[in-house]
Formats: structure tokens, sequence, C-alpha cells
């Protein structure tokens, strides 16, 4: 194997900078002789990409690249910077991206065949016989959309390897706010550069910069920092040396990690500066594993013997660790039952005899009914949105008390919890290994009540997907139910926005630890075909690409359509489903309830009132999507829409299946929301539909508590 891939081993007698090997602030750095006096030539930016292609992660004895590729739209403020350097790193001349044939692998990893084809020069730091590590170049037409991406690739590389983003100054840069706030808050990592305005200032202002009255030094990119886990703006170039390693330890930080903003102004990217050997070398991370205090483990255990209703709710934490075998290790052992959120669905299988589904406003009504009935809650992993507590109404046990398993103390102690801080895999581990000689165990009587009802809400899942009618056109449940029939658990299905997660969370039948990629801490409308294609390309290094699905309604398809030219371009199997249903129906049902009256929600022509009652408007995604270089299969039926899915998924380029679909508004839905959710009602109204939602919405406030 290669010294570039990320998958050599780690040298054992690699020496430590700082306190401590396993802390991610304390990376180990190649052992190969350099002198403290030599130093390179380079650009800003040919010295950051050359950095860059010298980071690794390393957890549970693998190493991976921890920044293995870099998008990019260019523009005047990193064109001559960022965009230079990345052609001095090899990827000029048909030395790019090459969808993982031969050149770069997406899971990280370098193809060791890459290295007689690349024009990269020789690594100055040796005797010249082993070439400088790439960093492949991935073309992107949204800038928000390419955060996406990054995003999707993380999530699909466990965190242990990212994307970089690099954009041109003013509307490039803002543009990766919503990104970034989507990566932060989700806890997925992804480096971005946007250029910025000249440190030098020999012109004020210049193209496309924000003057401040007030203040000299702020510019646009500080819309970053509130979205950012760390911010800096290198304003000379010997400054990227501390920044860049600030920003790599937050980026393979698990309690820390999220969007990383180093903002490069365009004059110093270019500027040239002796730079020490020594930021150049080989740098390995090791991603931390935690382990819980001892007496923290102690009350934990205290807690979980003397619970008789005791409920496991899992978050994304426990994908993140990957402990999924560990937490089914531990329901073995204790048979408690286990619920999950949006992030953490596929924490088990769903046939698993412990879980019991999504919990919360769109969870299950078995979990539904088990949160409600817990004497103890143990989260894993989880931040308890207000979707998981159903705005602080589902835990109704007077009694009911939380532990929570959490790297962050900051969620650890959400609830008024006993805090058991560490990495979900270690804590797991150490609480089964802790309970073992104790002789734990839930009741029988209560593990037969909870796999009845699990058994009945299956019932309910069969009923929404069943298609009496092949000739019909189809629901949404029942486009979610005709994938299933097909799918197995290689395949991975992507959403985020609208009604589908929803329905998802209440009825998809997760088979694998990675099937269920469904973004609802930020429910980001947009996000499916860009992450869908970062998904894709962390899994392409396989011999034959895992069919991935991106799930999208017309609300969502209309917001960020672009990099489906990506997709083509890159030729990645890209399945895309459409279901159009003309308008942002989830929110027409919301705003129903709340006394809206769907006002807003309906894509149609003007009725000679002003409102939006006319016929629907005659656009036409699917051939929108064909003219963006998509195969597109269209369905009017459910029998239609069979044979189109199955096509898709056989596919060895970008495909898109379009269905119009049926809303429950006309035919039966699926099951209702087992539990509530806080949208304030207007106080004061005048009309009837308002005035009654906000009776309901007094009588389901009235049942809020704080956990204390």
């Amino acid at each position: 194997m290669t010294p570039t891939s990320p998958e050599s081993p780690a040298s054992p007698t690699s020496p430590t900078h700082g306190a401590s090997p396993a802390s991610p602030a304390s990376p180990t750095r190649s052992t190969r002789p350099t002198s403290t006096r030599s130093t390179r030539r380079l650009t800003t930016a040919q010295a950051l990409v050359a950095f860059l292609a010298r980071q690794y992660t390393e957890r549970d004895g693998r190493r991976r690249r921890l920044i293995s590729a870099t998008w990019g739209i260019f523009g005047h403020g990193n064109v001559a910077g960022i965009g230079q350097a990345l052609v001095e790193a090899g990827n000029g001349h048909g030395n790019g991206h090459s969808n993982g044939h031969g050149k770069w692998n997406g899971d990280g990893t370098q193809d060791p065949r890459s290295n007689s084809n690349s024009n990269a020069h020789a690594d100055s730091n040796t005797n010249g016989s082993r070439p400088a590590p790439r960093m492949p170049y991935l073309q992107g037409r949204n800038e928000q959309a390419m955060v996406h991406a990054a995003v999707g690739y993380a999530r699909q590389s466990g965190r242990l390897s990212a994307h970089a983003v690099t954009t041109s100054i003013g509307p490039g840069a803002t543009n990766l706010v919503t990104g970034a706030a989507l990566a932060t808050i989700n806890h997925l990592p992804v480096l971005l550069l946007p250029g910025d305005t000249f440190a030098t200032r020999p012109a004020d202002p210049v193209l496309q910069q924000l003057e401040v009255p007030y203040a000299g030094d702020v510019s646009v990119n500080d819309c970053l920092r509130p979205v950012s886990r760390y911010f800096d703006r290198v304003t000379r170039p010997e400054a990227l040396i501390p920044a860049a390693l600030q920003a790599m330890r937050v980026l393979a930080d698990p309690a820390e990690t999220g969007a990383v903003t180093l903002a490069l102004p365009q004059d110093v990217q270019a500027e040239a500066y002796d730079w020490p050997e020594e930021f150049f070398a080989e740098r390995v991370w090791p991603v931390r594993r935690p382990a819980p205090d001892a007496a923290e483990l102690e009350a934990a255990v205290r807690a979980v013997r003397s619970a008789r209703r005791p409920l496991i709710v899992a978050g994304g934490g426990v994908r993140h660790s990957g402990a999924e075998e560990t937490l089914a290790a531990f329901t073995a052992a204790t048979r408690i039952p286990v619920a999950s959120t949006q992030a953490g669905k596929g924490s088990l299988r769903h046939d698993h005899p412990a879980d019991v589904g999504g919990i919360g406003h769109t969870g299950t009504a078995t979990a539904g009914e088990l949160a409600r009935t817990a004497d103890l809650v143990i989260g894993v992993g989880t931040r308890y949105t207000d979707f998981t507590t159903a705005s602080g109404t589902l835990f109704e046990n007077p009694a009911v008390r939380f532990l929570n398993l959490n790297i962050t103390g900051f969620d650890a102690h959400k609830l008024a919890a006993l805090p058991l801080v560490a990495d979900a895999r270690t804590g797991l581990e150490a609480l089964t290994s802790a309970l073992a000689g104790r002789g734990y165990r839930v009741d029988p009587a209560y593990e037969t009540e909870y796999t009845g009802a699990k058994e009945a809400w299956e019932e309910r899942v069969e009923a929404s997907f069943a298609t009496p009618d092949p000739t019909a056109r189809p629901t949404q449940t029942q486009v979610l139910g005709l994938l299933d029939t097909l799918v197995t658990e290689e395949d991975i299905l992507i959403n985020a926005a609208g009604s589908l997660p929803g329905d998802l969370h209440k009825l998809w039948r997760t088979r694998s630890r990675d099937q269920y990629h469904v973004e609802y801490g930020y429910s980001c409308m947009g996000y499916e075909i860009p992450a869908a294609i970062g998904v894709l390309l962390a899994t392409e290094a396989r011999t034959r690409p895992r069919p991935v699905w991106a799930l999208v309604g017309d609300g969502t398809y209309l917001m960020n359509p672009t990099e489906i030219v990506t997709a083509v371009q890159e030729n990645l199997p890209l399945k895309l489903v459409i279901l159009q249903n003309h308008g942002y129906a989830s929110i027409g049902g919301l705003s129903e309830a709340v006394g809206g009256e769907r006002f807003g929600t309906a894509y149609r022509h003007r009725d000679p009132d002003g409102g939006f009652t006319g016929p629907p408007l005659p656009v036409d995604l699917a051939a929108n999507a064909a003219s963006l270089g998509l195969h597109v299969l269209r369905a009017a039926t459910v029998d239609d829409l069979r044979k189109a899915l199955a096509e898709a998924r056989d596919a060895e380029g970008p495909t898109c299946v379009y269905v119009e679909t049926e809303t429950p508004d006309t035919v039966s839905g699926p099951p209702p929301a087992q539990a509530w959710w806080d949208v304030p009602v207007a106080e004061t109204a005048s009309r009837p539909a308002a005035v009654k939602a906000r009776e309901e919405y007094e009588r389901q406030a009235a049942a809020r508590r704080r956990h204390l």
C-alpha cells in the first residue's frame, strides 16, 4: 500500500505533539527526517492544498485521508489562489477526479495506480521516489449544494473523511451559510475555504465587497462565524500554520466537529512564503473514544437496575460512533426496547425484536406509548429535539428520569439527566459490562408488551404500503411500499424535507446501519440530490456501486436541482425519485391544522380573487430533469411505478423516476402523527379555522412539562 493511502498503518514509533496521542489536538507526525532549517517556497493557497493532502484520521486502527477532495466554483476571489493551487496539486490535463476508476477511491483512500498517471511533482520532503499526494477536484454548480455534497460524503464516511469547499468572495461565500449551518447542527465535518477581500486593501471597496462603516475588518464571510465550529481569517501567509492545525483539530474531534471556515483573502492566497518543511509532514489525527467516568458509570448502573420500564432513545451518535453492534449486544442482555430519532434510525434493523421504530412527532405508536409510560429514558447520542420530545409533552410518567450517554457534556446534561459523558460505543460497552454481573433484565411482561405492540404497528405499515389497484395513481406511502419490495440492505435512501421524513420515520423498514439517510437536524430543502452525490462518492470504491436513492418532492426539486449536472458529468448512478403533488404538501397540511387554511402552499395559477386556487402550473419537472442529462422514467400508475423503480435500480447511469402522487386530502394517507408538535397558533383571529385550531393548541400545550 502506498504511503499516501489513508489505510496505511500508523507508525508505532511516531513522535507525538502535545500531551496525549489519544487527543485530536495531538496528532502523530511522520518520522521522516527533516531539517528544521529546510523550507519550501509556495503561495499560501499552494501550501494549504499541500498541507491538506497530508492529513489523516485514525480510529480503531484504520487510517483515512481527512480531506480527500475539494469541491470548487471559481471566481476572481479564488481562481488565481486555490484554483491555481489545485492545478499544481495534479488536477491539470485530465488528472482530476475519475469516478474512483484507477485514480481516486471515494472512501478516502488513494488508488496506488493513480501516481503513475498523475502529474503531481515528487515530494521535495523525500528523495524524489515518492510522489506528492494529490488533491482531487470536484466541480459543483451551486455553493450551497457543494456543502451538502460534502456533508453527505462525511456522513457516509463515518465522519472520518471529509471534503473541502472553495468559493470566490461575495455571493459565492454567502451561499455557503445554509450548508454550513446544516453541517454544524448535524455534527458533520466540512472544511469551507471562501475567498475574502484584499487583506492589503490596495483598492477599497473591491468588487463584491460589503462596506461596513463602523468596522473595516468585517466582510460577508463573518456570516459564517455563528454556523462554524471554528472560524479564522488568514490575513498573513504565516498565520495559515496555526489556523490550519486548529481547523484539522476541530474537524477530527467527535465532540466538536462541524463546519470549519478558513476565510482566505484573495491577495494572501497568491502571496509566496518560505514554509517550514515540518508543516507538510504527514499528520495523523486520532479520533478518540473517551471512556465514561467511573462515578458516572456507577450512577448509570444504579439508574438502570432500578428501572421497571426503561426505554432507549438512539440518536445519530450511535451511527457516528459505529456503535450499532454494541447497542444490539446491550439490548440482547437487558431486553430494553430501542426507539430511534431521525438521525438514529437504523441503529437496529427494523426486524430486531427490540426495535420499536421512530420516536416523537413522526414516530410510531409503539414508541410513543412506551415513551409516555417510561420511568427511565436512556438517550444514546441524541440532542432531544422538539420532534423527539413532542415539544416537551411525550414523557408523561411523573417519575420519569433521564440517563444520557453522549460524547458532549452539553447534550449529556439535557432534561436534567444523569450524564454519562463518553463515546457511544465505549459507553455502551462499559454499561453492558457493569450490568452483566448484576443480573439485570426487564420483566418478561414488559418485553411481551412492546413486542406485541410492534407487531400491531407492522400491520399498519402493511396497510399503508398496500397497492390493491395497480392501475391507480400511487400515493406517497405506496411509493415507499414499492421501494420496500425492491431494496436490499445495500440500498441507501436520502431525504430531508417535506412530508417524506415523517412517512419514512414511521414506516420505513431499515435493513442496514447506513440505509436510512434523512437529514432532519436542519431539514433543508435541496439537500437530497447533492447529498446523494456525496454518498455515491463515499461508496464508489466498491466493485459495484451501492444503489443510492434521492427522494424529493416538487418543492424540494425546484429549490436545488443543479447538481444533477454534476452527477451526469461524473456518470454517478444517482437514482432520483421526484414525487409531484403540485405544491408544498407537507406545509399545506400543517397550515390547515394551525388555521392557515393552506394559504400559499399550492403551485397553481391565480384565481380571479387573487388567490392560488386556479389550475396547476404547467411545469414539467420530468422534462426539466431530462434537459439536465438524466434518463427519465415517467410512471402514471402503480404498475408503471413498480417497473420504473426496478429499471432505475439496475441502471448504471444517473436516472430519474417521475411520478405524480395522490395526496392525503384526496385518498387515505399514512397513519397520523402519534405525538404533538408545538407550532404556535394565532392567539386571536376572526376566521373560524384559526379559532378552532387555537382551542386545540391550548389543549395540547397544557401537557408540556420541564424535566427537572
